[in-house]
């Protein structure tokens, strides 16, 4: 039996936010036990930990349906845990992952902030080629703005929706989503509307079904993404850029707070950190 300790990551209220997988000590077990593991867990990502010779930590991430590279939330759930468990305490880590060394700071009153790659800002998509997979007319899109896949280590598509009530009302064709997320090689679309409900910096909504992940309640490798999206674009400031907080989730009933933090120098990207909390709700065996 494996004990898989289940977290929620940047729950809003209790109860909430994105459910996670995390294993400890898993240097023994093969990358088909893992992707047994996390199928059998069913959650959008299990994260699986061991021991590095580069890193303070190996993590290794698990959807249902196949290994990726980085997850945010799995990853906050993984050093929430660490830290809950004492064996680690506030300070300065890095870990190993797919997507390559990437720093963790563990804060004192349990926040967690992961360091992702610098962007990179892909092929802008034509807006024609998704607005049947969302079920929209090409005027929801946000004026001015591109459909564009960026990478903080993972490639979402980024897509501006004009306003929250129209973000709220889409009804995607999941199918078509995942024919299109295969197709430009993306983890899936990272939907926003600078419209929100809490004044926060966006408000978001994360499809990734060729992942097998219809919407997820809390995406951080996307939201480092769209941070980093909002900056090029101008539609926030290098101040602004210091203290952004993403709100995702509350289409699945699960509300989610996400940080993220940019350090700009002569305006460009320097670095990316994605942050939040998790609560621990317990323990499976599988």
């Amino acid at each position: 039996m494996i004990d898989v300790f289940v977290l929620n990551a940047f729950a809003k209220v209790k109860d909430r936010g994105n459910p996670a997988g995390v294993v400890l000590d898993a240097d023994n077990l093969s990358e088909t036990v893992m992707l047994e593991i996390a199928q059998k867990v069913g959650f959008s990502e299990t994260a699986f930990v061991s021991s590095s010779k580069l890193a303070d930590f190996k993590i290794r991430f698990f959807t249902p349906a196949a290994e990726v590279d980085l997850c945010g939330h799995a990853t906050i759930a993984t050093y929430s845990l660490l830290f809950r468990k004492g064996i680690l305490e506030a300070g300065n880590y890095s870990q190993e992952t797919k997507a390559g060394i990437l720093k963790i700071s563990v804060q004192a009153d349990g926040t967690i902030f992961m360091q992702q790659n610098v962007p990179v800002f892909g092929e802008i998509i034509p807006s024609i080629d998704i607005i049947d997979s969302l079920n929209i007319s090409d005027d929801i899109l946000s004026d001015n703005l591109p459909v564009q896949i960026v990478s903080t280590g993972l490639p979402d598509l980024i897509v501006p929706i004009k306003f929250l009530d129209l973000l709220n009302s889409i009804n995607p064709n999941f199918s078509q989503v995942k024919e299109i997320s295969h197709k430009y090689s993306l983890v899936g679309f990272h939907l926003f509307s600078v419209e929100t409900l809490n004044n926060n910096s966006a408000h978001c909504r994360n499809l990734a079904p060729l992942f097998d992940i219809d919407e997820e309640a809390a995406t951080g490798t996307a939201s480092g993404a769209l941070a980093c999206y909002m900056f090029r674009h101008k539609l926030i400031t290098s101040e602004q850029a210091e203290d952004l907080v993403f709100e995702q989730g509350y289409s699945m009933n699960r509300p989610s707070e996400i940080k993220v933090k940019l350090e700009i120098e002569n305006d460009e990207i320097k670095d990316v950190w994605v942050g939040g909390s998790a609560e621990f709700v317990g323990t499976k065996k599988i």
